[in-house]
């Protein structure tokens, strides 16, 4: 539920700037995605233990 933290440029970036910064933002990009997928699993994962606990079958492993 919280957002995901992105780069900002200074007020005049220079081109080291716009480098760290793309760099930095693909890194951020991937691991919001990588948090995004564990969370919808982890929600899909808590779904199927509850429907199971309902119908009465209990969890197996």
């Amino acid at each position: 539920m919280r957002p995901c933290a992105l780069a900002i440029l200074p007020a005049d970036p220079t081109a080291a700037d716009l480098d760290a910064a793309y760099v930095q933002r693909g890194a951020q990009i991937v691991a919001c995605d990588g948090a995004r997928r564990l969370a919808v699993e982890t929600l899909l994962a808590e779904r199927v233990m509850q429907d199971a606990q309902r119908a009465g079958q209990g969890v197996r492993r």
